[in-house]
């Protein structure tokens, strides 16, 4: 077998296209000792190393993530056309987010559970030779989040300890919730501390691709190359326009620090070299009402996007 490292970007609902590379260089005879996602791409990394943990085909996450109803993510607390967007302002206001973002728990934990995989201690790496980590890096598993509190980027499990939690006993869908918080559409995830209370929300903020978190730290060649997928697009071509107003202001800001283009650029930069690009140009990332036809296109575009890049190794 072939060993790679993962890092998957953050895409929203494109995260179907991560899964059609992935597929790729599996059927390609790769296995993924660490994965590493955010956001999105956390929800397709947690389920890889979950089904490699169990010996599973990585191929029956297709059918695993096309029956998740992605526009349940957009339920509102109160039913009713009216009362529910007002639920969601009231909540906006007073929680941080217009919707809870609890649906993620009602389709993965269940395909976790099925594995066999519920808590870091079960994606726990207890031989690893030769590696650079320390030990408390050393599970095949990393969700990258931010934590607003500290202003710093959280990597899971490995950070747990700075919070007074044990890594082992953290269930892995609560790193994956507050990794894909997109702020002000979903609810922060507040987290009890033994010092109080952290906020932490999508990862993408501070590192949506985070190809490097798996490079050596001793100076010593890797054992294994780190290969990234990106579903992000580039920026639009228009005319340039300055950006008047507070609230214009505050809207471009969270529009750019969630916008799935952003750091999309890796001109001569060594990750554009293990990067895999996938055009998903056709669909946003918050497109949550997005059908099977759609999600299906952007798996396939993830596919031909690993072929090439294999083709170009060859």
């Amino acid at each position: 077998m072939k060993k790679v490292d993962l890092v998957l970007e953050g895409g929203g609902v494109k995260n179907i296209a991560l899964l059609g590379a992935v597929t790729v260089l599996a059927e390609a005879g790769y296995t993924f000792p660490r994965v590493a996602g955010t956001s999105g791409g956390a929800i397709i990394a947690a389920g890889i190393a979950a089904y490699q943990k169990a010996g599973r085909d990585l191929s029956g996450m297709l059918d695993v993530s096309l029956r998740v109803d992605n526009s349940k993510f957009l339920r509102w607390r109160r039913p009713g056309r009216v009362s529910g967007p007002v639920s969601g302002a009231v909540d906006l206001l007073r929680r941080g987010g217009l919707h809870s973002g609890d649906y993620l728990y009602e389709f993965l934990c269940p395909a976790l559970e099925e594995v066999g995989v519920r808590t870091f201690a079960d994606l726990r790496i207890d031989d690893d030779p030769g590696t650079s980590l320390a030990e408390h890096q050393r599970y095949s598993l990393t969700i990258h989040v931010a934590d607003l509190t500290h202003r710093v980027l959280v990597r899971l499990p490995w950070d747990y300890p700075l919070y007074g939690l044990d890594a082992d006993e953290q269930p892995i869908a609560d790193a994956v919730r507050a990794s894909m918080s997109i702020p002000f559409f979903f609810r922060p995830v507040q987290v009890e501390t033994d010092h109080g209370t952290a906020t932490w929300v999508d990862g993408g903020l501070l590192s949506n691709y985070p190809i490097t978190v798996f490079d050596r730290t001793d100076g010593e060649p890797p054992r294994w190359p780190t290969w990234g997928v990106k579903v992000s697009t580039s920026p639009p071509h228009s005319d340039d326009r300055p950006v008047h107003t507070a609230v214009r202001l505050g809207v471009r800001c969270l529009a750019t620090m969630t916008g799935d283009w952003y750091r999309s650029s890796l001109g001569a930069d060594t990750a554009g070299r293990r990067t895999i690009q996938v055009d998903t140009s056709e669909v946003p990332s918050t497109q949550f009402d997005v059908d099977n036809r759609a999600r299906l296109r952007l798996f396939e575009n993830g596919r031909a996007a690993a072929t090439a890049f294999l083709d170009r190794l060859a």
